[in-house]
């Protein structure tokens, strides 16, 4: 994750709206440090997900999704879209480092096109067959989009680890 933002967005809207992101990335990660794998992959809500899952969903249908199929149009990054609550899944044979380290791939890949992208950018595609005509239209509503989802993620594996093991993660920057 990045700690800091340099580069030409250090002082500008995009950056702001970065280090907000950085800050949920780090929300997400550190409400999971220290956790066991057992515990990692341990379901703690009636609806079944467990984290690494949400984990998981963070990396493919967030980061992956709106910043390198969304902003960019990576064309091989929408041809291999997960459906359904894919997502959400993770094998048992997938290591937890690996998923957390594929979230943190991301993000960085995720980094790296939103420096590059003017604020106002808009969108390469658009999936008409998700969500209808397009809410979203520029990098801007992207990164506020996914702060949100990201942080509301943060928040529900705050409620995750504390019926885990009693642990309660705060944010305080």
């Amino acid at each position: 994750m990045t700690n800091e933002v340099t580069g030409p967005v250090a002082g500008s809207e995009v950056g702001a709206l970065l280090r907000a992101l950085d800050g949920q990335r780090r929300h997400v990660l550190g409400a999971l440090d220290g956790l066991a794998e057992e515990d990692l992959r341990r379901p703690v809500l009636p609806s079944g997900w467990h984290c690494l899952g949400l984990v998981r969903h963070l990396t493919l249908d967030v980061e992956r999704f709106w910043f390198r199929a969304v902003l960019a149009g990576e064309e091989e990054v929408i041809r291999t879209l997960p459906s359904g609550d894919e997502a959400w899944q993770v094998a048992p044979e997938t290591a937890a480092a690996d998923v957390l380290d594929r979230y943190r791939r991301e993000a960085e890949l995720a980094d790296a096109l939103i420096t590059a992208t003017p604020a106002e950018a808009p969108l390469a595609w658009w999936p008409h067959e998700l969500f209808g005509a397009p809410h979203l239209h520029t990098l801007r509503d992207v990164l506020l989009h996914v702060i949100t989802e990201t942080a509301c993620h943060a928040g529900h594996l705050d409620a995750a680890r504390e019926l885990i093991d009693g642990r309660r993660w705060l944010v305080l920057t």
